[in-house]
């Protein structure tokens, strides 16, 4: 991305505040049904003024269309718009969590290896996420299903502002934790509440702000840069790793996947990088799958992958 671009952080998290501190008091005082044509109107006009994020979603749908070869999902005008519209629905969907309305049963849980059992376990482990689908239904495990401590770490400098509005909403065992790097003090907090039982949540589909470790893998047939921040957690807490994916299906619900990913991420010193690449190739090819599960819930409106082939607006 050129320096005259500012760090999707830099944008996106404030709007992402804002609009979480909007849809808040807006679903207090206007309830959902109120609120939707609202939230829609607001998306649409990002559809028709945000000409960076129009042109990254082509690009990610058509990139995802040429790689699985399937021509249903090459982008057109209405396809790119759906993207947006289904970020409206997700953002409505939040509201539901935050405010308590969401219910367990309306979440279908894909746990073959019965994860779900080791959330009630002496030491915690850690889930790594995309900004896929929607990842407050995930973390409604912490508070609606197994009353579990989820830790999600973000980029955000808005972390604390970000906790206050969810206790008002009510929620108890969730808690956002500023990670710009993984100092010493960070690592031993993290350490600790592990080994009280508590889980980590991390996304590991986009750098971190100010020149995060990254490395970069293919994805979608391309040179994209993911961070390293999951990988080195794990090493660095000798934690298990699960993948965590929420997706909504046609009928309204979500059906929530548990995925082993890793018993351990070990490395010698002079192989760490060689380890990291491993594991967040991996990844890739299974964001990979669950992109092809929902082309259009994939939240990532900014350049992603550093070029200017955007082929059309």
């Amino acid at each position: 991305m050129s320096n005259n671009k500012a760090h999707w952080a830099d944008r996106e998290e404030r709007g992402s505040f804002l609009l979480m501190k909007f849809t808040a008091f807006a679903a207090k005082v206007l309830g959902r049904r109120l609120l939707s044509p609202l939230l829609y109107g607001i998306v649409l006009y990002f559809f028709l003024f945000g000409r960076t994020a129009r042109r990254s979603a082509w690009q990610y749908q058509q990139r995802l269309a040429v790689c699985s070869q399937r021509e249903d999902l090459r982008p057109t005008h209405w396809r790119v718009f759906g993207q947006f519209m289904a970020f409206a629905d997700s953002m409505l969907d939040k509201l539901d969590v935050w405010n308590g309305k969401l219910r367990i049963e309306q979440i279908e849980i894909i746990d073959p290896a019965l994860l779900r059992k080791q959330l009630r376990g002496s030491r915690g482990q850690l889930l790594v996420g995309a900004h896929l689908g929607n990842l407050e239904v995930c973390r409604a495990l912490a508070e609606i299903g197994e009353k579990v401590t989820m830790n999600v770490l973000v980029h955000t400098k808005h972390a604390e502002q970000f906790n206050r509005l969810l206790g008002e909403a009510g929620a108890t065992n969730l808690r956002l934790i500023q990670v710009s790097e993984l100092d010493p003090v960070i690592m031993l907090q993290l350490h600790e509440r592990l080994e009280r039982g508590e889980w980590l949540a991390i996304a590991g589909d986009r750098v971190p702000l100010h020149g995060g470790r990254s490395v970069t893998v293919d994805f979608l047939g391309h040179p994209a840069p993911l961070p390293q921040g999951p990988w080195l957690l794990a090493g660095l807490l000798k934690c298990p790793v699960n993948l965590l994916m929420c997706l909504k299906q046609p009928d309204g619900h979500y059906r929530l996947t548990l995925e082993p990913f890793a018993d351990a991420v070990v490395w010698k010193r002079s192989e760490r990088e060689q380890v990291i690449h491993q594991w967040a190739t991996r990844y890739a090819q299974r964001l990979s799958h669950y992109c092809l599960e929902a082309p259009q819930q994939w939240f990532n409106f900014y350049p992603f992958w550093k070029t200017d082939d955007h082929a059309n607006p």
